[in-house]
């Protein structure tokens, strides 16, 4: 008899996740909520995912109504095709009101699984005992995560992160210095400023400064290199507006990993493009502007002593951070060419980080996702 998996993923990197998933899965049917991808693997989803894709209680109260509507489609598709298993993958405020819906109305529920671990670890670790008592198992990217569900006895497992599932780890520098038309004698500093207009607002000038810092410290303006989305693409330009050196900013996905591999150094704003620069051993420095307030809460909450992953992996800061009152312009410009002259430190360190994440293993992450499911 053939498995009838429920997958539901609300954004596009769940959408991944869950693609891979499927394709770890075959002899499955598939029903659920997802992306293009995961509609390519053979899902039909019951409506486009894209609805749930919302952040900040300004976008969310005025289509609360219809998220409500959708919580209960979702529960009552599982209530009424009555899968072996359903696997939430990441947007636990949709996927866990999901799951205690459904699970009201079944005298025999499925087994329940979240792919994606909420950051307990960061703050309100309280979560992990709440999430304990409706969920049957958790699947974790990291392989810290695990204990702190397990000590209230959800079956937890690490199984990488997706990061080493895509292009990154097949990037090729030199194909992009090629493309673009830069030597190899020719030095890129990569500027990574975020995909929120809010970060960009914040934290950009304070980037945009730092790179000029370090152009000044070069004979030649290096050529500044900035992949980013097209909601954001605009203010981007116009913070590299009067950079004295060459600049190259685009974004389609299809130029990013090569470009990543390209950098000579890097400056990020602090977020998932730090880990996938750590992944790639590419020598970078982080930094983020908060609004106050929101800085003040988050100092009051926030339990790490770190904000990028590599660091909190390490316990020990390799990647140097520049948060808030030091996210400083000649500060960043300093560490970034500390870098660029002596990087060998900094990539011994990351060195074993695409590892811990799945990379060079027996199986990927998806395969390892599909046993612990099967195993359920």
């Amino acid at each position: 008899m053939r498995r009838h998996v429920c997958i539901i993923a609300g954004e596009a990197s769940g959408d991944f996740l869950g693609s891979k998933l499927m394709q770890a899965m075959p002899g499955c049917t598939f029903t659920g909520i997802g992306g293009p991808q995961m509609n390519a693997a053979g899902l039909s989803s019951l409506f486009p995912y894209e609805e749930l894709s919302v952040m900040g209680v300004a976008e969310i109260l005025p289509r609360l109504p219809q998220l409500l509507a959708r919580i209960q489609q979702a529960a009552e598709h599982i209530v009424a095709t009555k899968p072996d298993i359903v696997v939430t993958i990441d947007s636990p405020d949709f996927c866990f009101r999901v799951i205690r819906a459904a699970k009201k109305r079944m005298m025999q529920p499925p087994k329940f699984v979240h792919y994606v671990a909420p950051t307990v670890w960061a703050w309100r670790e309280g979560r992990a005992e709440k999430i304990s008592r409706f969920l049957d198992g958790l699947i974790c990217l990291f392989d810290f995560e695990p204990p702190y569900f397990e000590k209230y006895g959800l079956k937890s497992v690490a199984v990488g992160h997706p990061l080493v599932e895509g292009d990154a780890l097949k990037a090729d520098g030199a194909r992009f210095r090629e493309e673009f038309g830069i030597t190899s004698g020719e030095t890129i500093v990569g500027v990574l400023f975020g995909s929120r207009r809010g970060e960009l607002k914040r934290t950009g000038p304070v980037l945009r400064e730092a790179i000029t810092a370090l152009a000044g410290r070069m004979s030649i303006p290096p050529h500044i290199v900035a992949p980013t989305l097209p909601h954001v693409y605009p203010m981007v330009m116009d913070l590299l507006r009067d950079y004295p050196g060459p600049i190259h900013v685009f974004t389609d996905a299809e130029h990013k990993w090569d470009a990543f591999k390209s950098f000579d150094v890097a400056m990020a704003t602090s977020g998932t493009v730090g880990l996938e620069l750590a992944a790639l051993q590419l020598p970078h420095v982080i930094g983020y502007k908060m609004n106050p307030i929101t800085a003040m809460l988050v100092k009051r909450l926030v339990k790490v002593r770190y904000a990028h992953l590599a660091n909190i992996m390490a316990d020990r800061e390799i990647v140097p951070e520049f948060i808030q009152d030091n996210c400083r312009p000649d500060l960043i410009a300093d560490k970034a060419f500390q870098l660029f002259i002596d990087p060998a430190a900094q990539k011994a360190d990351m060195a074993g980080i695409a590892f811990r994440l799945g990379a060079g293993q027996e199986k990927t992450p998806s395969q390892k996702a599909a046993d612990f499911l099967l195993s359920l």
